[in-house]
Formats: structure tokens, C-alpha cells, sequence
């Protein structure tokens, strides 16, 4: 079922929301004019912080392991079985 554009909105929100927990740049929950001034859709604005949010837990692995080899098993193997758990979840939800 596709999202409605509340929904993204609120999606965007709670994405951004996590970024800053994550983050040394505190951002506000929306900017001035968001999402439609800045001429992005809702779920562009989903997408964009989703990527940020990937970028802030990546460098928190980095910054936080305690060796490369433990990094890399964190940002490499662990994450791809997650990644894989959730995909295999959403589509039996979808199915």
C-alpha cells in the first residue's frame, strides 16, 4: 500500500529526528518552508535523511569499535544480516 504524503512527512520528521540524536549537527524538525518551499516531495525528504541517518550510525561504528576488524564486522556482516531480516520481514508483510 503507497504512502500518503502525511504519512512521508511524518516519516521524514522521525528520520530527521533520529539524525540528530546520531549527530554532531543539531537540526531543527523542519526547516522553513519543508518539504514544499525547497521544492522536494515528502519522500525525498525521507530518502535524503535516511541516507544521512545510514552515514551517522556508519561513522558511530567507526568512532566506537575498538579495532578495524570489529568496525568492519559491525558496518559489514552484522549489518547486511539485519538488513536482510527486514527485508525478509516486510515482504512477508507485503505477501
Amino acid at each position: 500500500m503507497p504512502r500518503t504524503d502525511e504519512q512521508w512527512q511524518r516519516t521524514a520528521m522521525y528520520v530527521r529526528h533520529a539524525y540528530n540524536k546520531l549527530s554532531v549537527r543539531d537540526l531543527p524538525l523542519c526547516l522553513p518552508g519543508e518539504p514544499k518551499e525547497c521544492g522536494q516531495s515528502a519522500q525525498q525528504h525521507v530518502l535524503l535523511w535516511a541516507a544521512d541517518l545510514k552515514a551517522a550510525a556508519h561513522h558511530l561504528i567507526e568512532e566506537s569499535a575498538p579495532s578495524h576488524e570489529d568496525a568492519a564486522y559491525y558496518a559489514g556482516t552484522l549489518y547486511w544480516d539485519k538488513l536482510s531480516v527486514l527485508r525478509d520481514s516486510s515482504e512477508r508483510q507485503s505477501a
